[in-house]
C-alpha cells in the first residue's frame, strides 16, 4: 500500500513537472513572438516617409464651387498631435483606421447642402449632391467631390479585401468604397462620420 502510494505521488509529480515545463515553454515562446511583433511594428512605423512632400488637390470656395487644382503641402502630423487635434475617438477612425458603428455617426442621415470635408485637414472631399440613403448607417456617396482630393489602397485586414478611401492631403482614413451604389457611378463611398466634417454652403 506504501509503495503503490508512493509511485501515484511520483506520478502525480510527473505530470505536474510536466504542465509547469509546457506552461514556461509556451510562455517563452509567446515573449518572444510578442517582442517580435513589437519590433516589426516599431520598424514599420520607423520606416521613412518617401512620399512626395507636396500633392495636387482641387480647392472649393464655400458655396461648393470648384476652383482650380494646386500643389499644396502635405500635411504630416505625429500620433500625439494628432490626438490633440482630433480627441480619442475620431484619432482612432481617422488615423487608425477604425470604424464607427452603423447608425452612431452624426451625417448618416444628414440632409443638409453642403460640403464634406476632411476633418484633420479641411480638405473637400464629398459634395451633400452625390449623397444618397444606402441603408447601411454610413454616410454613403456616389463619387468624391473630386477624384484628386482622395487615394484608394487595397485593404486586406479582418480576412477581407475591400478597397480603403483616404484623403490625399493628410492621408485620413474615411471608409471603403464599394460597387454596389447608384448611377451614374454605381458606387458606394461608404463614409465614417467621424472622419467629416460638414460645411453649409454659403
Amino acid at each position: 500500500m506504501f509503495d503503490a502510494g508512493s509511485a501515484k505521488s511520483e506520478g502525480t509529480h510527473n505530470v505536474t513537472r510536466r504542465v509547469f515545463l509546457f506552461g514556461a515553454v509556451a510562455a517563452i515562446v509567446g515573449g518572444v513572438a510578442w517582442r517580435y511583433g513589437e519590433s516589426r511594428h516599431a520598424a514599420v512605423s520607423a520606416a521613412p516617409d518617401t512620399r512626395p512632400a507636396t500633392v495636387s488637390i482641387v480647392e472649393f470656395s464655400s458655396a461648393g464651387t470648384r476652383q482650380e487644382a494646386k500643389q499644396v503641402p502635405r500635411i504630416i502630423k505625429s500620433d500625439q498631435e494628432w490626438r490633440a487635434q482630433l480627441g480619442r475617438g475620431v484619432y482612432e477612425i481617422a488615423r487608425k483606421g477604425d470604424t464607427e458603428f452603423a447608425f452612431s455617426g452624426e451625417y448618416w442621415d444628414w440632409e443638409e447642402k453642403g460640403l464634406f470635408r476632411c476633418v484633420c485637414c479641411q480638405t473637400a472631399l464629398f459634395s451633400s449632391a452625390a449623397k444618397f440613403n444606402s441603408g447601411t448607417g454610413w454616410p454613403s456617396f456616389v463619387e468624391p467631390v473630386a477624384a484628386e482630393n482622395i487615394e484608394t489602397r487595397e485593404d486586406r485586414s479582418f480576412g477581407m479585401t475591400r478597397t480603403e478611401v483616404s484623403c490625399r492631403r493628410c492621408d485620413a482614413h474615411l471608409g471603403h468604397v464599394f460597387d454596389d451604389g447608384l448611377p451614374p457611378t454605381g458606387l458606394r463611398y461608404c463614409i465614417n462620420s467621424a472622419s467629416l466634417k460638414f460645411f453649409k454652403f454659403a
